[in-house]
C-alpha cells in the first residue's frame, strides 16, 4: 500500500511526511494553473477539480488540509456547496478564491494558502480580501517531483454529487453529516424562497440526473424554459446540446421537417438535406415548448420516437437511432385536450412520466421583492441601476399578475423608463395594461 501511495504522489516517504494536500475547485483553467505553480512551489500536493462533484470526490478520497473554491462552479451554487462542505468536513480550512473569509477551521499553514491566492490574482486586490494580510514572500521549497493529482474517480464524483443532492443510499449517507433538505433545494436559476419554489427545486433535483421524460406545466410567463434549462444543467447531459423547438412558432407544414430533418428534394424548396432538432440534440436534451400545439398527425411520429428512440427524416427510407432526453412544456390542460380528442392520450402519458407544475406568481407573492431585485439588477447592465420605492413595491403586491413573472419583468422595465433620470421607481410608474375593451 505504501508503494502505491508513493507512485501516486510522486514523492518519497520522507517527503510525504511534510506534504500538505489542498483541493482546488475552479472551472478556470488558467487560474488553476497559476495557483498550482504557487502551491507546488510551497510543497503542497494539489488535487484539481473543475466542479463541485469532482471536488467532493477529491475531498472524500484525500481528506485534505484545505479547500480553495472559486466564486463560480458549473454544476453547483458556490454558497450552497461551501455550506455543505463545512458541515461534512468541519476540521478542514475553506478559502474562497475571491477573498471571502470563512469562519470555520484554520490551517496552521494558512499564510501559505493566502500567499498563493495573492500571487494568482491578476486584477487589483479587493480591500476586504483575506489575502491582504498574506506575507509578500513565503519561503519556497524546490520540488523534486510534481505534487499534482489530476485524476479522480468518476464513480466517486457521482456518489459525492448524490450526497450533495440527497440521493445517496442510506448505507452511504450514514458516513456523512446529514444536511437538511430545505437548505439544499434552492437553485440559482430559480428566484424566490417561497414554499412552492422550494418544492419546485426539490422536484428538479430529483429527476434531473435521470433520462426520464419530463412534462413541465404552468401558465404563460411562469418560466417553464428556465426549469428546462435547470434540468439540463443538473443532468449528466449538461455538456451536450440543449435544443429548443417552439411548436407554436413554426408553420404546421414545416414542423415535421424542422423536428425530424429532411433530405434534399423531399418537398418543394428542400434544395439540400437538413438535420432536424432531434438529431442535433443527440446526447443532450430536446426541449419542446408549447407541445400542445403539435398537430395530431405529427404526434403519432413523435410517440414512436419516444418509444423506440428512432427517427426517420422526411423523404428518407432509412431510420437512425438518436439518444435524446425529451422535456416538453405546455400551458394547456393536455389531459382535458386528450379527452376532447385534440391531443393523443398515449402521447400525453408518454410525456408526463414525471410532471412538474411551475407555480403562478399569485401563488408565491412573497417572492415579488426578490424577483424585482433580480430584474432590476439585470436591467442595471444596460442602464443605471434603479430601486423601488416602498410605495412602488407595495403596489406590486396589490396586482393579480395574470402574466406571471414575465409580466412583472415588463412592468418593472416600463417603470424604469417612466422614472426618467430618477434612480427610484415610484408608485406612479408602476402601471399595468388595461383589459381590452369589448
Amino acid at each position: 500500500m505504501e508503494t502505491g501511495r508513493e507512485t501516486l504522489t510522486g514523492i518519497g516517504s520522507a517527503d510525504a511526511a511534510v506534504a500538505r494536500t489542498v483541493v482546488l475547485a475552479s472551472a478556470d483553467v488558467e487560474l488553476r494553473q497559476r495557483l498550482r505553480r504557487s502551491l507546488t512551489g510551497l510543497r503542497w500536493q494539489v488535487r484539481e477539480a473543475t466542479g463541485g462533484a469532482e471536488a467532493m470526490a477529491q475531498l472524500e478520497a484525500s481528506r485534505p488540509e484545505a479547500l480553495l473554491v472559486d466564486s463560480w462552479l458549473p454544476d453547483l451554487e458556490v454558497g450552497e456547496f461551501a455550506g455543505q462542505v463545512r458541515s461534512m468536513y468541519p476540521a478542514m480550512e475553506l478559502l474562497r478564491v475571491d477573498g471571502g473569509v470563512d469562519s470555520g477551521a484554520r490551517s496552521p499553514r494558512r499564510n501559505e494558502l493566502l500567499h498563493a491566492l495573492r500571487e494568482a490574482q491578476e486584477s487589483p486586490l479587493n480591500d476586504t480580501a483575506a489575502w491582504r494580510s498574506a506575507p509578500a514572500a513565503v519561503p519556497r521549497v524546490a520540488n523534486r517531483a510534481p505534487s499534482v493529482v489530476k485524476d479522480f474517480d468518476q464513480e466517486a464524483a457521482r456518489r459525492a454529487l448524490s450526497v450533495l443532492l440527497g440521493r445517496e443510499e442510506p448505507s452511504r449517507r450514514e458516513s456523512v453529516t446529514e444536511i437538511r433538505t430545505e437548505e439544499r433545494v434552492l437553485l440559482p436559476e430559480l428566484v424566490g424562497a417561497s414554499a412552492p419554489m422550494r418544492e419546485l427545486a426539490r422536484l428538479i433535483r430529483l429527476v434531473a440526473p435521470r433520462s426520464t421524460t419530463v412534462l413541465i406545466e404552468g401558465e404563460t410567463g411562469t418560466g417553464k424554459e428556465v426549469v428546462a434549462q435547470a434540468l439540463h444543467r443538473l443532468s449528466e447531459r449538461a455538456g451536450k446540446p440543449f435544443a429548443v423547438l417552439n411548436c407554436a412558432a413554426i408553420p404546421e407544414a414545416l414542423l415535421e421537417a424542422e423536428l425530424f430533418g429532411h433530405t434534399r428534394g423531399a418537398f418543394t424548396g428542400a434544395v439540400q438535406s437538413r438535420t432536424g432538432r432531434i438529431e442535433a440534440a443527440h446526447g443532450g436534451t430536446l426541449f419542446l415548448d408549447e407541445i400542445g400545439e403539435m398537430p395530431l398527425a405529427l404526434q403519432a411520429k413523435m410517440l414512436r420516437f419516444l418509444e423506440c428512440g428512432e427517427l426517420q427524416r422526411v423523404g428518407d427510407n432509412e431510420t437512425m437511432r438518436v439518444d435524446v432526453r425529451v422535456i416538453a412544456a405546455t400551458h394547456q390542460p393536455l389531459l382535458q385536450r386528450a379527452e376532447e380528442r385534440t391531443f393523443r392520450l398515449d402521447l400525453y402519458h408518454r410525456l408526463a412520466v414525471f410532471p412538474i407544475e411551475v407555480p403562478a406568481l399569485r401563488d408565491r407573492m412573497e417572492d415579488i421583492g426578490q424577483l424585482a431585485e433580480h430584474f432590476l439588477e439585470k436591467m442595471g447592465h444596460e442602464m443605471p441601476r434603479k430601486r423601488l420605492s416602498v410605495e412602488a413595491e407595495a403596489r406590486l403586491h396589490e396586482h393579480h399578475w395574470p402574466g406571471n413573472v414575465r409580466e412583472l419583468m415588463h412592468v418593472l422595465e416600463r417603470g424604469a423608463i417612466l422614472s426618467g433620470d430618477r434612480m427610484e421607481i415610484g408608485a406612479e410608474e408602476i402601471r399595468y395594461r388595461r383589459a381590452s375593451r369589448a
